[in-house]
């Protein structure tokens, strides 16, 4: 039986998917760390079983695998993988470790717009992180950290800048779970000015790391004002939708 390896290769995380071409066989997520080509090749290794397979790399060190077959871009890779994860989307919108994607499809589920930012560190996964590490807290409880409270507004949206607001705001005693909230609302106005540069509409899928946590999906739906769906395996999308470009390329074969 053949199978595919889909890896996407992050600033943040490696993930890797093993398709048979129906269901997901086996996932696996590592952080990239200082070397994504180790990192890429352990993800690899874990996932090829010395059956016969066909892999497909994405992200940003997706040429740093020697044995992938076939190379793709993450715009593609994402709306695949999103399209697999949520049937009838209209667009995609991902948050990833430093950068963001906002991606339209068509009635076809092929791209036919998108815009990305990887310009600017604020807005991403990697500026959540860090804001979270001043206020001493452990972004995978993000949700109940912040449930019930009044987000304090952030005025700045450098990353440098906003590291010294949150600082400032915490010497003035304000409640540090008011402070993330209101964070986390300014990176979902940030994201929601970007997406509306494109013509965003219908269904959108919220991928990327951030995607796992209530309250940012919840505050981007409120301020999209679309209904906005995620999944469990949403960190995953990039790395489904290269597996599922790579079981393509096997069938047409």
């Amino acid at each position: 039986m053949m199978y595919s390896i889909g890896i996407d290769s992050g600033s943040s995380t490696t993930k890797g998917i093993l398709f048979d071409g129906k269901d997901i066989i086996k996932k696996s997520i590592i952080p990239t760390g200082p070397n994504p080509r180790k990192a890429i090749n352990e993800i690899y290794k874990e996932l090829n079983s010395n059956t016969e397979v066909y892999t497909v790399t994405t992200g940003y060190g997706r040429k740093l695998l020697e044995q992938a077959d076939k190379k793709v871009t993450e715009i593609t890779c994402h709306s695949k993988g999103a399209d697999f994860l949520k049937e009838d989307i209209s667009a995609v919108i991902d948050i990833g470790g430093q950068d963001s994607k906002v991606i339209l499809l068509d009635e076809d589920r092929n791209v036919s717009d998108f815009l990305m930012n990887d310009k600017c560190a604020a807005g991403t996964g990697r500026f959540v992180e860090i804001i979270m590490r001043i206020l001493q807290q452990d972004l995978e409880h993000i949700d109940e950290f912040v449930a019930n409270v009044t987000p304090t507004k952030i005025s700045s949206m450098c990353t440098v800048f906003a590291e010294s607001e949150v600082i400032s705001l915490l010497a003035q005693d304000v409640d540090a779970r008011s402070i993330a909230l209101g964070v986390l609302e300014s990176i979902c106005n940030r994201t929601v000015n970007f997406a509306n540069r494109l013509p965003i509409q219908g269904k959108v899928f919220f991928s990327g790391g951030l995607a796992q946590y209530s309250c940012i999906k919840n505050l981007l739906q409120e301020k999209l004002g679309l209904k906005v769906y995620t999944h469990k395996l949403s960190q995953y999308c990039g790395a489904i939708g290269a597996a599922l470009i790579g079981y393509n390329e096997i069938k047409n074969k």
